[in-house]
């Protein structure tokens, strides 16, 4: 997997917007209506995550997928976004929070774009964009210093990522351990 960073967020103007994201909204010319998810918006989600999570080759299971969106959004574990045109849900995001050990920060300082999804009948239309903007503008305003994801080596969204500023890291390297929990 391939690990990307959004360090540029001084790039943003005062009001914590990128100054391209406007630009690129008129450019796609697609109307969509951004809004953070509240426990009224799981069966807007549901179905769209779990698409998600297949994507990644779990089976699908749309009670689960309900019961774990229910839970991120009511423990306020993450931040999840959704993006309409009109009044269907097309894409998602969902950002979760990391502490720092080395700036000893109570606030909440590196965030991590975890979940990332286009209805595959909506892609190639800008929204993937829009959804990232926010995540760096929900990064600001939360007064974070840095927004990673992770995705794999062949995920096409890559080159998208780097059109949008994201860099890919070099500096440091990522291990996994996958233990056999019984």
């Amino acid at each position: 997997m391939g690990i990307y960073h959004y360090r540029g967020l001084e790039r943003l103007d005062k009001n914590g917007r990128d100054p391209h994201f406007a630009q690129m909204q008129q450019e796609d010319n697609v109307m969509t209506n951004i809004q953070q998810a509240t426990i009224e918006n799981i069966e807007d989600i549901t179905a769209l995550f779990d698409e998600y999570r297949v994507f990644y080759k779990p089976k699908y299971d749309i009670n689960s997928a309900a019961a774990f969106i229910s839970e991120r959004i009511t423990k306020s574990d993450s931040a999840i976004f959704l993006a309409y045109i009109d009044i269907e849900v097309v894409e998602f995001t969902q950002i979760y929070p990391m502490f720092s050990s080395v700036t000893m920060q109570k606030l909440y300082v590196l965030y991590v774009l975890n979940d990332l999804y286009v209805d595959p009948a909506h892609r190639g239309k800008g929204i993937g964009k829009t959804l990232l903007n926010r995540g760096k503008e929900y990064t600001i305003e939360h007064h974070g210093k840095s927004l990673i994801l992770e995705t794999e080596i062949n995920n096409t969204a890559k080159h998208l990522y780097e059109r949008l500023g994201w860099l890919k890291d070099l500096q440091y390297l990522h291990y996994s351990c996958f233990p056999d929990i019984k």
